[in-house]
């Protein structure tokens, strides 16, 4: 996915988890598809997406551009650019 395509982070998250149905529509919400992808349970997506990140006390923003390995981006190009 490009960064920048117009896709939100839900869509990205999902993408992420392999939660999109044949449709390539988001199966779960953001929190429901982080927690899926760092393969937790019951986090907070700011949890999840910390847990996935190795870190803690980020925020989701920071969480997704620690991830993307970028930095400044909003969530949803930061989301995007997410490849693993």
């Amino acid at each position: 996915m490009a960064a920048g395509d117009g896709r939100t982070m839900q869509y990205h998250l999902n993408r992420l988890a392999g939660t999109l149905n044949a449709n390539d529509v988001p199966r779960f919400d953001a929190q429901g598809a982080a927690n899926i992808w760092a393969s937790t349970s019951g986090l907070a997506l700011q949890g999840a997406l910390n847990r996935k990140a190795g870190t803690s006390g980020l925020a989701v923003q920071g969480a997704l551009n620690k991830l993307a390995g970028t930095s400044g981006l909003g969530v949803n190009e930061a989301a995007a650019r997410i490849t693993a």
